[in-house]
């Protein structure tokens, strides 16, 4: 068994939300404008809401308040990281097993075989959409597979969304 951890993005900068749907529609927002986010979980002490934030590159702040007021996203502040501050949590651990990979985000788990494709496990999370989540994915490719954040409505789905994205990108590339 070896587990990867994916690199470091630099960006400089966090946007902080309230609740979980907020950091989901900025970041679809923000995306969708062609900027290079990131969700991350924030230290501690940066936490204003919710325990997800957007990491940015701090240098399209002004550009990146703009695409979210125009979107009407509902965001605390857009501040820098600054020195001294706790790291930030990587939310985003991959494991391979050999014939699987698993990706995993935040608690939620999604593994994949390595010849075929195919999803043989997704598990943790204690959302209530869960259980329609695993019948929805087990069995299908990771190309073939419904989208979490599309079919699910809690940080679970976007965890398990994060996860997939990440089984995708793996998939794609032939491993990690």
């Amino acid at each position: 068994m070896t587990k990867h951890k994916k690199e470091k993005f630099d960006g400089g900068g966090l946007v902080l939300f309230d609740s979980v749907p907020d950091a989901m529609q900025g970041e679809k927002a923000l995306k969708k404008a062609g900027f290079q986010v990131k969700l991350v979980a924030p230290p501690p002490e940066l936490r204003k809401g919710c325990d997800l934030a957007l990491e940015i590159n701090l240098v399209e702040q002004v550009a990146i308040e703009r695409a979210l007021e125009e979107t009407e996203s509902v965001y605390i502040v857009v501040m820098p990281i600054k020195p001294g501050t706790a790291p930030l949590l990587e939310i985003v651990k991959l494991t391979d097993f050999g014939a699987w990979i698993m990706a995993k985000v935040g608690n939620m788990k999604v593994t994949f075989e390595k010849a075929s494709g195919l999803i043989v496990n997704t598990s943790g999370g204690g959302c209530p959409d869960i259980p329609y989540l695993h019948a929805q994915m087990i069995g299908k490719t990771v190309d073939e597979s419904p989208r979490p954040k599309e079919i699910g409505f809690t940080l679970c789905a976007l965890n398990a969304e994060r996860a997939l994205e990440e089984c995708i990108a793996i998939n794609k590339k032939g491993g990690m």
